[in-house]
């Protein structure tokens, strides 16, 4: 059987053509894929600078939601009907992250939808432990949000953020704004930097905004904090400019999180690092416990969720929309795999 799939098959190029289809095996269930957004991973997979470990061509995407049409033998606690998402990650349970407890980050990690195939496909078959319920309330379109939102419940207990703490943003894209909307239902006072006026206005709901261009940043912070400068910062970015000024904002023995994905190693004020004491910390993906608190997020109405989806495309318009996002003109956009929309 002969499935609908967008691919990326090189040279910056995504396809729109037939898969095969995978039926469940024991311990696997078989998903109708609703709606799968584009994230920033996506991008860097398109624009070529993860071709050395992507398999071309590549049915990508992890950002999903769909309901469970088949499920393999010695599958229990899963049925057919059930609306669900997917937690992106096959650990090795043997190596020293996964023994340490640190499964995520496993150093044989198969990031499902980059390293093995993903969900911008009609049916997509996963290991039924990848496998996370939606409860009632949670529409598929908000719920293809879950895993983005997931990254930023990560970030922010990463940083072990503190209720009435100052938080920095630097990068108002889709985690920048996840990251302001859960470190705001934390208790923190957020300001948010980013250059693009429609992301700043999207922003300002949840944070003080800062265009970093025209505006002081720095001064910004110093207002808001008497000086002392934040307790957490985050880069999320992704440039050598804001890598490089991430540790001027932090107070002292303040906490300062990469989260952004840098392509090539770029500089850092470790003087400041030293004068100040700062914690430098790496936040990648998330646990279990992350995809629980954004689940319980989006069903509380806390992350505005339709107005962070800019729009809904049909799977053939999966290039177009590649294209919008790399030309920085929409926050998130949604493929309908299923073309219900079309």
């Amino acid at each position: 059987m002969a499935l609908r799939a967008a691919r990326y098959i090189g040279d910056q190029r995504i396809e729109v053509g037939n898969v095969e289809a995978k039926p469940p095996a024991a311990g696997e269930v078989t998903i109708r894929v609703a709606y799968n957004g584009i994230c920033g991973t996506d991008l860097h997979i398109v624009q070529g600078h993860m071709d050395t470990r992507v398999a071309l061509p590549a049915v990508i995407g992890h950002e999903m939601s769909g309901i469970i049409s088949a499920i393999g033998p010695k599958v229990e606690s899963l049925a057919p009907g059930q609306p669900v998402t997917v937690m992106p990650l096959r650990w090795c349970g043997e190596c020293a992250s996964c023994r340490a407890g640190h499964q995520h980050i496993c150093q044989h990690l198969d990031f499902v939808g980059i390293d093995s195939p993903g969900a911008l496909q009609e049916q997509w078959t996963v290991p039924a432990s990848l496998v996370v319920p939606l409860p009632e309330g949670v529409s598929l379109e908000h719920a293809a949000l879950v895993e983005p939102l997931a990254v930023a419940v990560h970030d922010v207990r990463r940083s072990r953020l503190a209720a009435g703490e100052t938080v920095v943003v630097i990068g108002g894209g889709p985690i920048g704004q996840l990251i302001a909307i859960v470190a705001r239902a934390a208790g923190a006072e957020v300001i948010l930097a980013e250059p693009d006026a429609d992301r700043r206005a999207f922003a300002a709901q949840c944070a003080i905004v800062v265009d970093p261009i025209e505006g002081d940043l720095a001064a910004v912070v110093d207002e808001h904090t008497g000086g002392a400068g934040a307790d957490v910062v985050f880069e999320v970015a992704g440039t050598r400019g804001t890598a490089l000024d991430a540790t001027r904002h932090a107070r002292t023995r303040g906490r300062v999180v990469f989260v952004a994905i840098h392509p090539e190693p770029v500089p850092v004020d470790l003087h400041r690092i030293f004068w100040r004491e700062l914690e430098v910390l790496g936040a990648r993906v998330y646990e279990r416990e992350d995809f629980v608190r954004a689940i319980e997020l989006l069903a509380s109405g806390v992350v505005p969720a339709d107005a962070l989806i800019t729009r809904i495309v049909p799977l053939d318009d999966t290039s177009e929309a590649f294209e919008a996002l790399l030309a920085a003109s929409a926050m998130k956009i949604l493929v309908d795999v299923q073309g219900v929309r079309a």
